[in-house]
């Protein structure tokens, strides 16, 4: 049987470009993120303690990093936001070696949050994970 003249050999949606989703949309669908991952936090800081808890805190804290570049700059791709919300909290926990963000949560909430106090090297591991999470998920929200 003779192919039709003019049938392309390739699927056609295989030539198709996705466009990339719009700058506020991916904003939004990051602010939404943001704001869902400060609510797990809060959940799990309510409902869970001990190293589930501790652990838990600290993938999501690197989640929530993720929403937040991924909020400032849309159209990055997800293995940068992932990869530099990692680095930012492993920047952080280093510094915690240095003893200076202990001095700065013995004086204020904020800063216990944001920095914490104390290093913890089981942490460096959980801020990995919750990156991974992250970069899994924005990857999937983005092709759609």
């Amino acid at each position: 049987m003779e192919k039709p003249t003019g049938t392309a050999s390739i699927p056609e949606a295989a030539h198709v470009r996705r466009r990339p989703p719009s700058a506020l949309r991916a904003r939004a669908v990051a602010a939404a993120a943001a704001v869902l991952t400060v609510a797990a936090g809060l959940a799990v800081r309510a409902g869970a303690d001990g190293a589930f808890a501790k652990y838990a805190g600290s993938a999501l804290y690197t989640v929530l990093l993720c929403a937040l570049a991924a909020l400032c700059a849309p159209r990055a791709r997800p293995v940068a936001v992932a990869g530099a919300a990692l680095a930012l909290s492993w920047a952080v926990e280093f510094l915690q070696l240095t003893g200076v963000p202990a001095d700065l949560s013995a004086r204020s909430t904020a800063a216990r949050l944001v920095l914490g106090s104390t290093f913890n090297a089981p942490d460096l591991f959980w801020y990995a994970a919750g990156a991974a999470a992250a970069w899994a998920v924005h990857t999937g929200a983005r092709r759609r």
